[in-house]
């Protein structure tokens, strides 16, 4: 079960010009982005804790998403 909303995947997907977006595709992609974010904490996380830190900042987040790049 997708904890991120069906209704702004939804958004996301109209925004690109679809018409309709079947269920599936909107817990489809949800659950794709879940997957992404995870790997994204994750690796912020770690970043963190090597500058000593339990705060993750947006540059955590930044620099976990070009190492997982």
């Amino acid at each position: 079960m997708s904890e991120i909303p069906k209704a702004p995947i939804a958004r996301i997907i109209k925004d690109t010009g679809a018409e309709r977006v079947s269920e599936d595709a909107k817990a489809e992609l949800a659950e794709y982005l879940e997957e992404v974010a995870r790997d994204v904490a994750i690796e912020a996380n770690n970043v963190a804790k090597i500058a000593k830190r339990k705060t993750i900042k947006p540059e955590d987040i930044k620099l976990a998403i070009k190492n997982l790049e």
